[in-house]
């Protein structure tokens, strides 16, 4: 794929339907009792893994219009797969899983592409494997494929070590299955999704801060779910207008739950010109309108703590705005990029350094020396979607042309991305 620079970036852009709402919707409908509807479902790769692992389980779901019918059998309903179930890239799926099938009485094994089998998993395998599950997997446990064969479970009380939205919520769906209170406890606040969705389906979820308890053997009744469009896929659009001289659009019906504007503080601290309007509340999300312009004057900010949870997926976007405010701007406490789909540490590190820009690359995050005019060159997705998406933009301010080694990756997570970003310039 090339890029070249452009010189307009402007109207509406409506973002895809949210990647982490999308799956979650597929759990929850497929485990609770009774017919649900899934309206605005995003149908990329990674949340059709989702899909393709409960059809293998026995659930009956239709894709009909811009969703899905899911014909919920309750939360022992489900069957044991006479297949291999292929996670694809989903990293969502297979953690997910993982906490639900250690409480379904038969054996299953979870796979996935060559990406995610060297993502590690010891992290959702251990406490589940406590709670009473029979749990194995590649290299003492580590890595996958995972064998489970799902056993009553007990409760739990469990500090993670990490704040983790796909560990938290695993757990959270292994304590639906135990007989019991489990009490699972934060670091930082993480995506919470689950805690919002999971109450209207009837679970006895709570939240204290960041202690979330969970009622096992409660059963879950069907429930509609409207997903939001997804944030996470907003951000190179967000960022592409604050660093395109002349841009501004208009972002609509964007999911704004506070544990995903991560990138939106951010960027307010940097002095970018963003605003958000309209907001409301849609199937317990909060949704909003997003307006972004030119900043040319944005500074350097330092970026850690309890920012990292809330901008996880947003890092490659960050980057490379970075790049464009001035001053020095520093990445700590982020280690957990280095097991996304990629080593988004090193990736980024790698690119932004053949684009002419000052950076080193820290064990636990990034320095990022700005303002740089950018200098297209050849980049490299390394397999991971969001690495991709920002060499994109990257290309659309550089002079000279980017060009971009592999874009297949893009399909995992917003298939239209390139549709959209040609409509944007015009």
């Amino acid at each position: 794929m090339k890029i070249s620079r452009v010189n307009s970036f402007s109207g509406e852009f409506s973002p895809p339907p949210d990647k982490s709402v999308s799956h979650r919707a597929v759990f929850f409908c497929s485990i609770a009792q009774g017919k649900s509807r899934v309206s605005n479902f995003l149908f990329a790769e990674d949340p059709m893994s989702s899909v393709n692992a409960f059809r293998e389980l026995g659930i009956d779901i239709l894709e009909e219009g811009d969703g899905l019918i899911i014909n919920g059998k309750g939360l022992h309903g489900l069957k044991e797969p006479r297949n291999v179930i292929d996670c694809g890239n989903s990293g969502t799926t297979m953690r997910l899983l993982t906490g639900l099938l250690s409480g379904n009485p038969f054996l299953s094994v979870l796979t996935g592409d060559s990406s995610l089998r060297k993502r590690p998993m010891s992290r959702v395998i251990e406490p589940c494997y406590a709670m009473g599950a029979y749990i194995r997997a590649r290299d003492k446990d580590r890595y996958p494929p995972i064998a489970i064969i799902g056993k009553e479970l007990s409760p739990i009380k469990f500090k993670m070590p990490v704040a983790s939205a796909q560990l938290k919520s695993a757990l959270m769906l292994a304590s639906l299955y135990a007989k019991g209170r489990s009490e699972i406890i934060e670091p930082a606040p993480s995506r919470d999704h689950t805690e919002r969705m999971l109450p209207s389906f009837g679970a006895n979820v709570k939240m204290d801060g960041l202690k979330i308890t969970v009622d096992g053997g409660t059963d879950l009744r069907a429930a509609d779910v409207l997903v939001p469009g997804d944030i996470s896929s907003a951000a190179f659009f967000i960022v592409a207008a604050l660093i395109i001289k002349g841009a501004e659009i208009v972002i609509r019906d964007c999911g704004v739950n506070p544990s995903r504007t991560g990138l939106i503080n951010v960027v307010k601290r940097m002095g970018g010109n963003i605003t958000i309007e309209n907001e409301r509340t849609i199937s317990g999300e909060p949704v909003a309108d997003i307006i972004c312009k030119y900043s040319p004057d944005m500074t350097a900010a330092v970026i850690s703590g309890n920012d990292i949870p809330l901008l996880i997926d947003e890092f490659p976007i960050i980057s490379l705005l970075a790049s464009q405010a001035e001053g020095v701007t520093q990445i700590k406490n982020a280690e957990e990029l280095r097991i996304k789909e990629s080593d988004r540490l090193s990736a980024m590190t790698k690119n932004l350094a053949g684009l002419g820009v000052e950076v080193k690359e820290l064990t636990d995050g990034m320095e990022i020396i700005g303002k740089t005019d950018l200098k297209g060159t050849n980049v490299k997705s390394f397999g991971d979607h969001r690495i991709a998406m920002t060499m994109a933009i990257a290309g659309l301010i550089s002079s000279g042309e980017t060009v971009i080694d592999d874009i297949s990756s893009v399909r995992t997570s917003f298939p239209g991305f390139f549709d959209a970003l040609s409509k944007l310039c015009g």
